[in-house]
């Protein structure tokens, strides 16, 4: 992954900051269209507990479309389409159009528009954008973290019984590893929330609603503008981009400066 040379300029961070925001809001206009109409929609089922519908294939053609027209030298990698151009580029758009298809698909109001762009070896630009309340969470390397244009920062808890902990779910992880988490938040008098979006539980620990978040496998479509948000509010994510790029997937940890060791602690080892 060659993601490290052209050095963005402020003026292209802001022009990739700008698009994404547009770009953003249209896919949730298209998401939202199909989540008033739920009945008509087509699904298909990727794997257990993993369904897929044709608002998450047309919302992600329209990001796909509309950032690639814009920035042609850049590349894209989607959950719906894959990885498109990533060797040799400058950098690359990594979305998810609907994080949280299932609570999507039951009419549930947690899932959202998530993109972010990586260049120079980082991540630059984070957007989270949530139709169904109208939230819009942003950020920037180096230029802090917005919920709504107004200024995000993480909890000040210093111990995991100051507050809710997010823990992420899916197919991947093992009853066991779901039981070994709890068990242990419980024991330090902590208590897990999951909405069924890594994305939007990410944001809310950026928001200072939740003071950490662990999951055992995410991927980088998931959670990459997310990171970006915990950490121009604040807070400290584990290496997950130096470790997974911006294809694959793995372990996440999250959390205030004060709690993230906490945190660390509550995945089981690795073997």
């Amino acid at each position: 992954m060659a993601l490290e040379g052209n050095h963005m300029t402020p003026e292209d961070r802001d022009d990739h900051y700008d698009a994404a925001i547009a770009v953003a809001r249209e896919a949730g206009d298209v998401a939202l269209a199909h989540y008033r109409n739920l009945s008509a929609l087509t699904v298909e089922s990727k794997g257990v507990q993993d369904p897929v519908s044709e608002a998450d294939r047309q919302t992600e053609q329209v990001i796909k479309d509309r950032l690639t027209t814009m920035f042609p030298d850049d590349a894209f990698v989607g959950e719906e389409t894959g990885a498109d151009g990533v060797d040799g580029s400058r950098g690359a758009w990594v979305v998810d159009p609907i994080d949280g298809t299932q609570p999507f698909l039951l009419g549930l109001p947690t899932w959202c528009v998530s993109i972010a762009y990586v260049a120079d070896g980082d991540i630059q630009i984070g957007v989270i954008f949530n139709p169904v309340t109208g939230d819009l969470y942003a950020a920037q390397r180096g230029a802090g973290a917005t919920l709504n244009g107004a200024r995000m920062r993480v909890s000040t808890a210093q111990r995991l019984s100051d507050g809710l902990t997010g823990m992420g779910c899916s197919n991947r992880t093992t009853a066991q590893e779901i039981g070994f988490i709890a068990e242990h938040l419980r024991a330090q008098g902590g208590m897990f929330h999951r909405c069924g979006s890594g994305a939007l539980t990410l944001a809310y620990v950026a928001t200072g609603q939740l003071i950490g978040y662990v999951e055992m496998h995410i991927n980088a479509w998931d959670c990459l503008a997310a990171i970006l948000l915990v950490e121009e509010a604040g807070g400290r994510v584990s290496p997950f981009l130096q470790e997974h790029g911006v294809t694959g997937g793995g372990r996440i940890i999250a959390g205030t400066p004060d709690v993230y060791d906490e945190v660390a602690g509550l995945l089981p080892p690795q073997t």
